[in-house]
């Protein structure tokens, strides 16, 4: 069974992760048969990326979301395109849809900045919220 779910990249307690189409009994982070597209939690708000016409293709060819992935793919409106797609809509214009709807992507920046040596975790978020105060 063909499985859209996610995989998980970035350094330890930084996480980010590839929304990948896989076969359901391969480990989270193994080979799988095509990236789609990417989520950064740790953004404000969160980013998600993902590739429209090749995530209606494997939805429509019978992969199975995750509950993360399916979540993402509501809040896009691609699950909404899908059904469309079932109902007898025109791949090519719901693939359109979607790039004229497609969000600004939110700075790259986390929320949660690495500590510096010797900086403990608590003194970097009082910093990082002055700053975030002054700039506006």
């Amino acid at each position: 069974m063909v499985r859209i779910r996610l995989t998980r990249v970035g350094a330890k307690k930084q996480p980010s992760y590839r929304i990948v189409v896989t076969d359901k009994r391969k480990p989270r982070d193994s080979n799988y048969l095509e990236n789609i597209g990417w989520y950064n939690p740790r953004t404000h708000p969160s980013t998600e990326v993902v590739d429209e016409e090749r995530a209606l293709y494997w939805l429509n060819v019978g992969a199975q979301p995750s509950e993360a992935v399916a979540r993402i793919l509501t809040r896009l409106g691609t699950m909404e395109r899908f059904e469309r797609l079932k109902a007898g809509e025109e791949l090519e214009a719901l693939v359109q849809e979607a790039e004229s709807n497609r969000a600004e992507l939110p700075s790259p920046n986390t929320n949660h900045p690495i500590p510096v040596a010797g900086q403990s975790k608590q003194k970097l978020r009082e910093a990082a919220a002055l700053e975030a105060d002054s700039a506006e």
